[in-house]
């Protein structure tokens, strides 16, 4: 056994309010050593996000952080993390412990160059001239593989795609050689072949660097692709860790075999996805678990009365109604102007679409960023202008409606968004907010129908009448999603729209959004178009799926036939790059 780079021992951390005391960390301990990959995974609250910043002293005043976090330096000095002067805990941050964060175009900042703010920090901890620092930064953007590393340099975050942003932020990382990296959820929310090229990296990088790598996230599909250890948190706590294929293969806390059975790519095509409720007893006033033989053990428990997946399923032929037909449809961009005044050749973001949605279809949309998924859906939306083309819904041509005309077709044209909070007003309480489209369109009569509307859609989407009152910011993401699809049910729409709507939640939240989504679709027979990035969710949750390419449609079928027997090579490289495919999948 490696003598360890890092090791945590017996640590809690509590969150101090004026009312009470909220325990995020109890009692973990866990090694990490040099050369070694460990993931913690757990959903959003486990507390696997705190315990990362507690080695780096980023917790705020209010966090109590109790135990020994013992790191052993660059130079072989030993010291805990949790005791040093925070002149001390500076020298370590970034030389001897380095930290993707999450969202990398929040962690770079806009007004610097991505060259200048590897450098500074390369000047900060190496005292290299600046010359030197830039030729560094330049090898770092090689190192990482970013296009062109000399002009990425010149480049300002927001002239970046995701993953390049993600590749910045790695080569400012490894920019001093640590000797612990650790990456939160570095691709939450990246294209799965992005994904899978950040996942490379980074295991090829520690492979390169000798370095201990501590991955956090939310999937243990993306587990299996790099880790050697995992440790799996449930509310603060340890609940199983191990070697990364005993766990996976043979996973021993009901927490784990949920987190492995509600992974949609287990999956037969429209049957209810396991939740996290469904493996963990529910608990008593006294916190105590009851009634435990109600609890499942083995994923398969659920999956028993399923019938076995086949390959290549036909699909019933049927002369549905055709609601949404789009012909020859085109959206430009505007180039940009040059220094000059000139405007260069407009970006063609969709070439010359055509498709249909007959009547209760689920139509996916899936490909990588910047293929024209989401821009097709805003052009349906009337929110992008088309340069040419038709958009005929329920035989009205929208394309070039004025924005009169389209006010009424709106009530039967709603949209869900990736990002819940920032859909929803801060200001608004959730009632109001699902109130607001039903007044907008003179939905019934008075105030106090619509509310007693707003409170039969919230116990649809499972939350409680009580939450009329509260704000946003009161609800998790998965709650926050679950009310904006209560807002857009509020006018009974024919057709609805499902932008990136679970490609940020955790898993098992996003089960439990999946079969909320079936349950309505059954309920109120609506008609949608369902956009991802990932074609496993895409398949379980679509009846046809559209896959495109640098603004066209390269490929289309029946959901399982894409799925199982893709034609095109790019959607057969979709396919491969979804994390751990052949964990736990049926076959």
């Amino acid at each position: 056994m490696k003598q360890p780079i890092l090791a945590v021992h017996n640590l809690s951390i509590d969150f101090i309010s004026e009312s009470n005391i909220s325990p995020a960390v109890k009692n973990i301990s866990f090694n990490v050593s040099a050369g070694e990959i460990v993931a913690i995974v757990g959903e959003s609250g486990s507390g696997k996000s705190v315990t990362s910043l507690s080695l780096l002293q980023l917790l705020p005043k209010q966090a109590i952080v109790k135990g020994s976090l013992i790191f052993c330096r660059n130079d072989q000095q030993t010291v805990d993390l949790n005791k040093i002067s925070e002149k001390e805990i500076n020298a370590i941050r970034g030389k001897d412990i380095a930290m993707i964060f999450q969202e990398p175009m929040t962690s770079l900042n806009p007004v610097f160059t991505c060259g200048y703010q590897v450098m500074e920090a390369i000047q900060l901890h190496q005292q290299l001239s600046k010359a030197a620092s830039k030729e560094k930064a330049i090898s770092l953007f090689e190192k990482v593989k970013l296009p062109n590393p000399a002009e990425m340099t010149n480049r300002y975050p927001h002239e970046l795609s995701g993953g390049q942003k993600q590749r910045v932020m790695i080569a400012m990382a490894i920019s001093c050689n640590p000797s612990l990296l650790i990456a939160d959820e570095p691709t939450t929310a990246l294209d799965v072949t992005v994904q899978k090229t950040i996942l490379e990296l980074v295991k090829d990088l520690q492979l390169q660097l000798g370095m201990g790598v501590i991955f956090i996230t939310h999937d243990l599909g993306l587990v299996a692709d790099i880790a050697d250890r995992v440790l799996v948190m449930y509310k603060g706590e340890i609940a199983e860790q191990g070697c990364t294929n005993d766990v996976l293969q043979n996973p021993q806390h009901p927490y784990t075999k949920a987190l492995m059975a509600c992974r949609p790519a287990m999956h037969v095509r429209g049957e209810r996805l396991p939740v996290v409720s469904d493996f963990l007893p529910p608990l008593s006033f006294t916190g105590e678990p009851i009634r435990p033989e109600k609890v499942l053990t083995d994923p398969n428990d659920l999956l028993s009365n399923t019938e076995p997946e086949t390959k290549n399923v036909k699909r019933k032929t049927n002369n549905a109604e055709i609601i949404l037909k789009v012909e020859n449809l085109k959206v430009y961009f505007p180039g940009k102007k040059t220094f000059f005044g000139k405007t260069s050749i407009p970006f063609m973001a969709l070439d010359d679409i055509c498709f249909s949605v007959s009547k209760g279809e689920t139509v996916g949309l899936v490909g990588e960023s910047g293929c024209g998924k989401t821009t097709l859906g805003r052009a349906i939306l009337q929110l992008i202008p088309a340069r040419s083309g038709n958009i005929v819904l329920n035989g009205v041509n929208l394309a070039g409606l004025s924005k009169a005309a389209m006010q009424p077709i709106r009530k039967n044209l709603q949209i869900v968004f990736q990002d819940p909070y920032g859909s929803l007003n801060p200001r608004l309480t959730i009632g109001a907010a699902i109130q607001e489209p039903m007044r907008v369109h003179a939905i019934l009569r008075s105030n106090s129908q619509r509310k007693d509307k707003v409170m039969e859609l919230l116990e649809k989407v499972n939350l409680k009448p009580e939450y009329f009152n509260r704000y946003p910011h009161e609800f998790s993401g998965g709650q926050r999603q679950r009310i904006c699809i209560a807002r857009a049910l509020a006018l009974n729409p024919s057709f609805l729209i499902f932008d990136e709507s679970v490609s940020a939640l955790d898993v098992s939240v996003q089960a439990q959004v999946l079969n909320l989504l079936n349950d309505l679709k059954k309920e109120f027979g609506f008609t949608a178009i369902f956009i991802s990035h990932d074609l496993s969710v895409v398949r379980f949750i679509s009846d046809r799926i559209l896959v495109m390419n640098k603004g066209k449609v390269i490929e289309e079928g029946p959901s399982d036939e894409i799925y199982f027997s893709p034609k095109n090579e790019y959607t057969k490289k979709l396919i491969a790059a979804i994390p751990g495919k052949g964990v736990g999948n049926r076959q």
